[in-house]
């Protein structure tokens, strides 16, 4: 998922209650960060939940 950072990925989940997409991380120290999830209700990903997850990421990676 370049549009949030380099280096995050999307994990698509589909399930009884819907779809739902994780953005998870993977180039750092701490492990895997796995820091936003929501409900996929589109076929783009809105725009607030893309800068949702880029201040989520951006938050672990400070801390």
């Amino acid at each position: 998922m370049p549009t949030v950072a380099s280096g995050v990925a999307e994990l698509r989940v589909k399930g009884e209650d819907g779809i739902f997409r994780v953005f998870y991380f993977t180039a750092t120290k701490k492990g895997v960060l796995v820091f936003h999830a929501f409900a996929k209700k589109t076929q783009r990903t809105p725009p607030l939940e893309i800068e949702l997850a880029k201040k989520r990421l951006k938050e672990l990676l400070d801390a």
